[in-house]
């Protein structure tokens, strides 16, 4: 078993963006050479989240309906009071969705249903530049 590690920059608008990165993970995979084992992609910021979905406008429309419904931006939030902050929201909303997926990848490519992507969501009340962190374990 052998480990691999490759970090990326994206530029993401906020508030709710959704950012296909399927692309970056593979290319860590590409330049590996491994061929087979488990690719964990993570998002180091408290304010975004990576997940996998039909990354397409719809899907990613109620994906923000659903996240505005159970942590709503105009809601009364504990950290925006004692922080003097605004995306108190946004930070709940990560911590729902989480900070990375692992994704088996087996002949060198990712293992991942028809339509599914791995996309980062950027939960934050602003523009922002992240760092993506690809962790492959494998062979």
């Amino acid at each position: 078993m052998q480990a691999r590690y490759e970090e990326y920059s994206l530029d993401t608008q906020g508030d709710g963006e959704v950012v296909d990165v399927t692309a970056l993970a593979q290319k860590a995979i590409d330049n590996s050479g491994l061929h087979d084992g488990l690719c964990t992609v993570f998002v180091a910021h408290s304010t975004c989240g990576m997940t996998t979905i039909e990354y397409e406008p719809g899907c990613n429309a109620d994906l923000g309906t659903v996240l505005e419904r159970i942590a709503p931006e105009g809601g009364r939030w504990e950290h925006n009071e004692r922080n003097a902050d605004t995306n108190g929201h946004s930070h709940a909303r990560a911590a729902l969705i989480g900070p990375s997926v692992v994704v088996p990848f087996a002949g060198g490519e990712l293992v991942l249903g028809v339509w599914q992507k791995v996309v980062c969501v950027d939960f934050d009340d602003r523009p922002r530049t992240r760092k993506v962190v690809v962790q492959l374990l494998g062979v």
